[in-house]
């Protein structure tokens, strides 16, 4: 049974990004995108879900920050994470009215920690516009 899950994770991980493990660590001490849910509302903004996972100890080491950016490092939104999440782990945060340009079909979403930074791993998003 945890094979089966193990590989539905896999498949199911795989479906949504493209992820470069050649760049960064995978280590736990960098904050990780897992998953990324958008919507797109009426007005034509979209709403991010992102899934953070991190080895949070309390202040002095926790993920602090989540961003999304073109796909040349342009950008286009920031979430500030107010505070360590050790006992929520992996968590869940979103943030709405994030405009993508309309000439912009793929995303990056990266986290970032207040003691390593960015840990130059990138989960890839690709936009589906209804408005």
């Amino acid at each position: 049974m945890t094979k089966l899950i193990s590989i539905f994770l896999i498949i199911s991980i795989s479906c949504f990004a493209k992820t470069d493990f050649s760049k960064t660590s995978i280590s736990l001490d960098y904050a990780q995108v897992i998953k990324v849910k958008t919507s797109q509302r009426a007005n034509g903004s979209y709403c991010f879900d992102v899934t953070v996972r991190h080895n949070d100890t309390g202040w002095d080491h926790y993920a602090n920050e989540w961003k999304v950016t073109d796909m040349k490092g342009n950008t286009l939104a920031t979430r500030i994470l107010a505070h360590p999440h050790v006992n929520e782990q992996p968590f869940t945060r979103g943030l709405c009215g994030i405009n993508i340009p309309k000439n912009v079909s793929k995303v990056k979403v990266e986290a970032k920690c207040n003691k390593h930074g960015y840990g130059r791993q990138s989960y890839v998003v690709n936009i589906k516009k209804k408005y």
